[in-house]
């Protein structure tokens, strides 16, 4: 079974390092089940279907399941999708043989700044960057599901989530 582990972290803003050219990505929910979201993701001129279960009890891991699907799809399923689309330019920064993924969120979530790193286990320690912030891996509030919801409801962030 596919899984995605992970570690996420806020930043109190753009982080101290080369992030080069991000990549534009619009995400929307078909659902936002807590057992079972189903994303759609248009990423430039690639669309992606993506079900992932629910974070098991490490806070880290997931089932998740990711297709490639036609842009033109992905933009008529993200019309068909539940209110809140997210808009946010991610970052893939190497450093210190990982891959971080630093996203800026743009519009109602506008000043939210989240780095993450894939793992190959739960177990797999990882040097942390001095400039993250408070760790939020497991913590519901901060998946896109969930912030899904804070665009759709036009609720400011900055009041809605502890920092």
């Amino acid at each position: 079974m596919p899984v995605e582990i992970e570690r996420k972290f806020l930043l109190p803003g753009p982080p101290p390092v080369e992030m080069g050219e991000g990549q534009l990505l619009q995400q929307g929910y078909l659902s936002d089940d807590p057992e079972r979201t189903v994303r759609v993701r248009l990423a430039g001129e690639q669309g992606f279907l993506t079900i992932k279960g629910m974070t098991q009890a490490d806070g880290l891991t997931r089932f998740e399941w990711e297709k490639e699907i036609p842009a033109d799809d992905a933009q008529e399923l993200l019309a068909l999708g539940l209110p809140g689309v997210i808009v946010k330019t991610r970052y893939r920064v190497p450093l210190e043989g990982n891959l971080w993924e630093i996203d800026c969120y743009q519009g109602k979530l506008k000043g939210l700044w989240v780095a993450e790193v894939e793992l190959a286990s739960a177990a797999e320690v990882v040097s942390l960057p001095p400039w993250l912030g408070r760790e939020v891996s497991g913590d519901g509030q901060y998946t896109n599901a969930a912030l899904r919801r804070i665009v759709a409801t036009n609720e400011d962030w900055r009041k809605a989530l502890p920092r």
